[in-house]
């Protein structure tokens, strides 16, 4: 049994109960809950504010005419914990109170990945001009403690001469979006190049041969 402090896997979240709502990113729980208008969307905001309070953690909130997305985590240890848990159910519950619902397939996180041979050379430049910070558990990661803008990771590759590409997007989805949007993706022209790593990720193309990750939480424990 895990306590308050310990982060929780993928797995162990997504077997737990009166989550439906939420899904499980990297060290993130996140929620959209759809509100219709701003008023309404700062009632909600209200409400989580006063469960947050009487639970005594925070969560992180996204307010914008018509949706209102909440992300939870536990920044002391960079993960999901219990409290989140508790605190995911909380906001939930004042959701439906409301009468709102959750819409999960507007919840994806955008990565940066760069292609480079050594990591170590490369990390300080990005790390200075984005004004990020170090991942506080993956060395090949520098991102926006915020939780602002988008993390850039370094991916180990072979010394080329020959140019090609180097950046690519990586784009965590809740599982059951993957298949949708590879089905959108071919039909906007673009080509599957590799499921082999699925459902972690599957690899994409556009019609000019760039490519893109759909990733997902699965198989990563």
């Amino acid at each position: 049994m895990t306590d308050d402090a310990t982060p929780l896997t993928f797995s162990q979240v997504q077997a737990e109960e009166g989550l439906d709502d939420w899904r499980m990113m990297f060290q993130t729980l996140e929620a959209r809950f759809v509100v219709g208008g701003f008023a309404r969307g700062l009632e909600l905001a209200g409400r989580i504010g006063q469960v947050a309070e009487e639970i005594g953690h925070p969560p992180e909130l996204d307010l914008r005419s018509t949706t209102v997305h909440v992300r939870v985590i536990s920044r002391d240890v960079f993960g999901v914990t219990r409290r989140d848990l508790e605190l995911a159910r909380g906001i939930s519950a004042a959701a439906e109170a409301l009468g709102l619902r959750a819409d999960p397939t507007g919840i994806e996180v955008v990565e940066l990945a760069l292609d480079t041979p050594d990591h170590a050379e490369v990390k300080p430049f990005w790390r200075a001009v984005l004004g990020y910070q170090d991942h506080p558990l993956h060395d090949r990661e520098v991102r926006d403690l915020a939780g602002t803008g988008p993390a850039l990771w370094f991916q180990h590759t072979d010394p080329h001469d020959v140019p090609r590409q180097r950046f690519h997007l990586d784009v965590r989805v809740p599982p059951e979006l993957v298949r949708p949007r590879i089905e959108a993706a071919l039909a906007a022209g673009g080509r599957l190049v590799s499921e082999e790593h699925a459902p972690a990720f599957v690899v994409l193309a556009d019609p000019q041969g760039n490519q893109a990750c759909l990733t997902t939480g699965l198989g990563r424990d």
